[in-house]
């Protein structure tokens, strides 16, 4: 059981875990074991909650297919634990991000004070800059 939140879990039947060969360096060891996970989640059929299921699917992100399935392929240790480990955690930090909700953003007026400040350096800057000008020969 994978747990995301208090209330949120995820069962073990629900994730499709398959070893594979890794890709990359590693020497020999990387040509004869299978060190690397993918793994599958479908978020349709899973027991996911609806508002989770909608945003995950919502979301543009690069490990969800247009299907919504989520895949992920952990291959960056070289044991096959610790990166079914690393591979689960990335999972459950997507589902969390999908949970999360944004705090709404007010819109508000610059103060009169911070009006004033903002004409005031402009005036400065110009008055600066005027100064650049080139010189009369009277």
């Amino acid at each position: 059981m994978l747990q995301i939140t208090n209330t949120v879990s995820v069962s073990d039947d629900e994730i499709e875990i398959t070893a594979i060969r890794a890709q990359g360096n590693g020497g020999q060891n990387v040509n004869k074991s299978s060190t690397a996970i993918h793994l599958r989640f479908d978020i349709r059929s899973s027991s996911l909650p609806s508002l989770y299921q909608e945003r995950l699917l919502a979301m543009s992100h690069h490990l969800i297919t247009p299907d919504g399935v989520i895949i992920i392929k952990a291959q960056e240790y070289r044991s096959q634990e610790m990166n079914r480990e690393a591979a689960l955690a990335r999972l459950t930090e997507l589902i969390k991000s999908a949970g999360v909700v944004e705090k709404v953003r007010r819109p508000t007026k610059p103060s009169r004070n911070a009006k004033r400040k903002r004409v005031e350096s402009k005036t400065r800057r110009g008055v600066t800059k005027s100064l650049r000008g080139k010189v009369s020969t009277d």
